[in-house]
């Protein structure tokens, strides 16, 4: 096994600047207004509206709205909704006193012309039941009251619909069928039990990789482990361990990886557009290859130790283990079949598949020599993520974190992350999270197993054990701040490093361990850049 020291290996860099740290939830369904809350009857959250229509009687594609911050909410229960045929208003833009007959129908109008308030009294005037206006893109823009506005009145349902779906509903006013409409806002569940499936993920993904060369490659720690190598265990029956490279990450390279990680970012966020997605899309599913492979040839040799003794000579790779010639294959149509059915309701199955595997073979190649390095770069890892997220928006109007990892109208979102589908939410989405989130504080979870086993500590009074308990913790703040913030992304690292660094200083402190801790490996520096 080769140690190397350098600052990063291109590889892991790139690993580490696509799987940026990522936010963990859908959209809500509600979200509060900050505006002029001091005009009355303009103060109410916006919310999603499901809008259920009905065209000569046959069911159509349920739209979704955003609500005003006036007017009336909607029933949160399909079955308090009543249904009421729809009428488009004349003149169109409902910006005057209107001529059509709206008694107890839904009004729809189109956007522009005048206040949006103005629009809702004018539909109420006409005895319009609710006010559906159709905005000038798919964007569901939130409509506030005007800066001139004293007090509102408005005692309709006011809501927004995006422009491919209003003009739909147009298109069929204008050719004379019967629309009806009903309009209901489901409440989302204060408690999903996909978060706690997502928690699972992220935990087992960081347990299952620091275990993962012991336990499962049958490797086993050398007592010296300030040199940072390993002997292969007697029962691996393989040799290709042998050959492996472990990059010991130097705190100058966590000092460049911000200001690369930076620029890297601002480039996605200038330049995002489909086909740079798909780029990262072609570099996630290399990446998962490999990690699947490495994965599973480990866990096959494992089980049927001869499997990993034989060897075939291939053209231009030399000599490969005959294991991954029937594996590769295989990994590389799962690959494939998940870029085929990426938008289908399963896909989030093979991506997390992928994922898991491939930060299993990251927490492999790259390790922590010690705290000084780890503080070093989840020092900077803290401060890219609260910057790229909170205060990116003052600088660039949007956070240019969310911008990247939702593909800023791209069509396509980044696939950095692991999701799973929110199973009970009448809203649907998804809880996820980013790659980054698990890698870096897996990092330091790794090397606390490690610094355990070499010291020979016990489950209790070592540190691995509070290190995941401390990092479940940090995941379960970022969700619980995700709900008390109605939703908006939060920087997961914001929660995670004090929930593992700072936990494993403070035990050390108390231990009386950390310079043991701060400087562990550093004689290894004067012993040779590279040990087999």
């Amino acid at each position: 096994m080769a140690v190397r020291r350098d600052l990063f290996p291109p590889v892991l860099l790139a690993l580490l600047l696509l799987a940026g740290p990522g936010r963990g939830a859908a959209d809500d369904a509600s979200r509060s207004y900050h505006g002029h809350a001091a005009i009355p009857g303009c103060s109410n959250k916006f919310q999603l509206v499901k809008v259920k229509n009905w065209v000569n009687g046959t069911e159509g594609a349920t739209v979704v709205g955003l609500t005003a911050s006036f007017g009336v909410s909607v029933p949160p229960n399909v079955n308090e909704a009543r249904k009421a045929f729809s009428v488009l208003t004349d003149p169109l833009d409902c910006c005057s006193n209107l001529t059509s007959k709206l008694t107890d129908s839904i009004a729809i109008a189109t956007r522009g012309g005048c206040p949006f308030t103005a629009k809702a009294e004018n539909a109420q005037a006409a005895g319009a039941a609710a006010l559906l206006i159709i905005n000038d893109s798919e964007e569901l823009y939130e409509m506030v009251c005007n800066e001139n506005d004293t007090s509102i009145d408005v005692a309709i349902p006011v809501l927004m619909i995006p422009q491919s779906a209003g003009k739909n509903l147009k298109d069929l006013l204008d050719q004379g069928a019967k629309v009806e409409i009903q309009l209901y806002s489901p409440i989302r569940p204060v408690v999903e039990l996909s978060a706690g499936f997502l928690l699972i993920m992220a935990v087992g993904t960081i347990v299952c990789a620091s275990l993962w060369s012991e336990f499962v490659a049958c490797e086993q720690v050398d007592e010296h482990y300030n040199q940072l190598t390993r002997q292969e265990g007697p029962n691996s029956g393989t040799n290709h361990s042998q050959d492996k490279e472990i990059f010991e990450i130097s705190a100058k390279g966590a000092a460049v990886f911000i200001v690369v990680a930076s620029v890297f970012l601002l480039l996605l966020f200038y330049l995002m557009s489909s086909w740079v997605t798909w780029v990262l899309i072609v570099f996630f599913c290399i990446g998962g290859i490999e990690g699947m492979h490495v994965c599973l040839v480990t866990i096959v040799s494992r089980i049927f130790k001869d499997w990993g003794q034989k060897t075939v000579q291939i053209p231009y790779f030399g000599e490969v283990l005959t294991l991954s010639v029937g594996i590769i294959p295989f990994c590389m149509v799962f690959a494939i079949l998940w870029v085929v059915y990426r938008h289908s309701s399963f896909a989030w199955i093979g991506q997390d598949i992928l994922g898991i595997c491939l930060m299993i073979t990251v927490l492999q190649m790259a390790r922590l020599p010690n705290i000084r390095v780890a503080s070093a770069l989840l020092c900077a890892a803290f401060v890219y993520d609260i910057f790229w997220v909170f205060i990116s928006p003052l600088l660039f109007h949007e956070s240019v974190m969310i911008a990247v990892a939702t593909g800023d109208g791209s069509g396509e979102a980044l696939p950095m992350l692991l999701r799973i589908p929110r199973f009970f939410d009448p809203w649907g989405g998804y809880d996820m999270i980013g790659f980054g989130d698990i890698i870096f504080p897996g990092l330091l979870v790794a090397f606390s197993y490690r610094f355990d086993r070499a010291g020979k500590k016990g489950i209790l009074n070592g540190y691995f054990l509070w290190l995941t308990v401390g990092y479940a913790v940090g995941l379960f703040l970022t969700y619980l701040a995700l709900f008390l913030m109605d939703g908006h992304g939060q920087p997961a690292l914001l929660y995670l490093v004090p929930c593992t660094l700072g936990l494993i200083v403070v035990l050390g402190w108390i231990r009386g361990e950390l310079p043991h801790l701060w400087n562990y490996g550093r004689r290894s520096e004067n012993l040779g850049v590279e040990q087999a």
